[in-house]
């Protein structure tokens, strides 16, 4: 059974009082939040709220179990929204998990990743002592940047309580180009054109075997305009999505709808230059992929009756690394091994009793 506390005070309690325990938001991203025996869970379902919103200053504070929906329509109705294009919003996924977890969606090109936009983190370390760093607070005791660090710790560095992000004017439209390339070879090299342009993309997706996605947004009566000059570029038959069309589009890669029921989600960082020989490699295991952040991330649906080892020994030939983000798994991280050592010393200072599971 679960941790549940409604109230800070109680949530340090639960650090205390237990050798071993991860935060779990909406488990939305099930591999990164699955324990063994010896770890308790803490739901962190009942610390949530919007505690401060600034339309004008552009920033928020909200509570780490406070659902991205909730804090998306609260934006919206102030004509802003969440730049970094947080995924799994409509499941549920929770302000904490998406902060922990580390992850964006592909419209996160142009103005970068959460990371970019956490402005201060409240949480309680191993000890049970509630830690502050970022935003009004210059320093911290533990002498780290402790917002950055936070982003991607997958709870292993404490328990996140607290959040303050800034955000942007939501764009008045926006239109998708879907360009039908020769081949993957040529929607490279479109994506290498597209990315060292000054066409200001939102998105750059390659769907296998050869679409290539261009997101553009701003101004509704110039949209069509500007599409039009980036198509005559490009030199390649391209489809136009707008409107509902275009945001439902967007909104399924986001929600991770295109992978099926049956398959296990795994993020692979990547360079456009490695797509082609990454994607011949997974030919022979009928992986469903796509590249996207201008060629610089891999989402594969691994199939659930294929073993995960087979995609561990990929990787490590090609010298990449993966980490599963949902689906049945016996691991999180696959391929080549990331230097631990910076977070070990964080870990030391954080986390002094190992009351937070290894990584």
């Amino acid at each position: 059974m679960s941790l549940k506390p409604s109230t800070i005070d109680e949530l340090q309690q639960c650090v205390q009082q237990h050798p071993r325990v991860l935060a779990r938001g909406a488990g939305t991203k099930s591999a990164l939040s699955r324990v063994d025996a010896t770890t308790q869970i803490i739901d962190m379902s009942d610390i949530r709220g919007i505690k401060e919103y600034e339309p004008n200053e552009f920033t928020f504070t909200a509570l780490a179990g406070t659902t991205l929906a909730e804090i998306d329509a609260l934006l919206a109705a102030q004509g802003q929204y969440l730049p970094f294009d947080p995924i799994l919003m409509q499941a549920g996924a929770t302000l904490g998990g998406a902060v922990a977890s580390g992850l964006n969606g592909s419209c996160r090109l142009r103005y970068g990743g959460i990371r970019d936009f956490l402005l201060g983190v409240c949480f309680v370390d191993g000890t049970g002592a509630l830690i502050k760093g970022g935003g009004r607070v210059v320093k911290n005791a533990a002498g780290f940047d402790l917002p950055k660090l936070m982003v991607g710790s997958l709870g292993r560095l404490g328990v996140l309580t607290e959040l303050t992000l800034k955000v942007f004017p939501r764009p008045n439209a926006r239109l998708t180009l879907r360009v039908t390339c020769s081949d993957l070879t040529d929607a490279v090299n479109k994506l290498y054109q597209s990315a060292s342009s000054t066409w200001e993309l939102e998105a750059l997706d390659i769907e296998p075997p050869a679409t290539l996605l261009l997101r553009i947004a701003g101004d509704e009566n110039a949209l069509r305009a500007r599409a039009q000059r980036i198509q005559n570029r490009i030199e390649r038959p391209a489809q136009v999505m707008t409107d509902a069309e275009e945001k439902d589009y967007w909104r399924s890669l986001a929600e991770m709808k295109w992978l099926g029921k049956n398959a296990i989600l795994v993020k692979v960082p990547m360079t456009p230059k490695r797509i082609a020989d990454f994607d011949a490699s997974l030919l022979s295991y009928s992986v469903m992929r796509r590249y996207c952040v201008a060629g610089n991330l891999a989402w594969l649906a691994w199939p659930v009756d294929r073993p995960l080892d087979a995609l561990h020994t990929l990787l490590l030939s090609m010298d990449l690394s993966g980490l599963v983000v949902f689906g049945p798994a016996n691991r999180i991280f696959l391929g080549k091994e990331i230097s631990q050592d910076l977070i070990r010393r964080v870990r030391k200072a954080l986390d002094p009793d190992q009351r937070f599971p290894e990584y």
